[in-house]
């Protein structure tokens, strides 16, 4: 771990590059998070980013940079891994009511423990797969941060799907020929470029709707 870099001014220079502007406690929470991951990261290979001043960058600004597409109140975070992007949604807005959805046993356990260490109290863990999730009440936004191809993803939530709902795929490289498979099919897309502090590679963000 490198000791010479100041996380909190990282974060904050980065926020500023965002156009976001969080208080301190919200800074401080965000950085525990990442410290939190490295811990577990140790020892349960969470990521394959392994340093927390490229966790700051690669991980909480990449998730913020969809903030201004998030609509609440209720958000949920398909193939969530390790908290990414639901964690740092829920932990800059607490306002969002954010469920954190994973098959994976291990990283699911991560997030449970996260969410009360951090005292997250607009967050909850459900394990289970996309395609057999049934909740009791519907959401306004639905993240997904690098999981499957895009077909794929919306066939895995496609019951989840409202009238009012908003699915946000975070991409790397822009996918033209999965963007217009799903226009073909009827469904409404959007595609946003991202410019993310501390972030060379080409990072793109695709808003999905079904039809109304």
């Amino acid at each position: 771990m490198r000791k010479d870099v100041d996380l909190p001014a990282r974060l904050r220079q980065g926020l500023a590059g965002l156009g976001l502007n969080l208080p301190d406690d919200r800074v401080d929470r965000l950085i525990g998070y990442v410290a939190l991951l490295a811990r577990w990261n140790a020892a349960y290979n969470l990521t394959a980013v392994r340093e927390p001043a490229d966790m700051v960058p690669r991980h909480l600004l990449d998730s913020l940079a969809i903030l201004p597409w998030v609509r609440g109140p209720r958000l949920l975070d398909v193939g969530t891994g390790p908290g990414l992007p639901g964690i740092p949604l829920a932990l800059a807005d607490p306002t969002l009511r954010v469920t954190l959805l994973d098959a994976n046993g291990k990283k699911v356990r991560f997030c449970r423990q996260a969410v009360i260490e951090l005292g997250l109290g607009n967050a909850e863990v459900v394990q289970a797969r996309a395609e057999d999730y049934r909740p009791p009440e519907g959401f306004a936004t639905i993240t997904a941060r690098a999981v499957a191809d895009l077909p794929s993803l919306v066939a895995a939530v496609r019951h989840l799907l409202g009238a009012d709902t908003t699915l946000l795929a975070m991409k790397g490289v822009l996918p033209e020929a999965e963007m217009a498979k799903l226009s073909a099919d009827g469904l409404a897309v959007a595609a946003h470029r991202l410019q993310v502090p501390g972030v060379d590679a080409e990072r793109c963000l695709i808003e999905i709707r079904a039809p109304s």
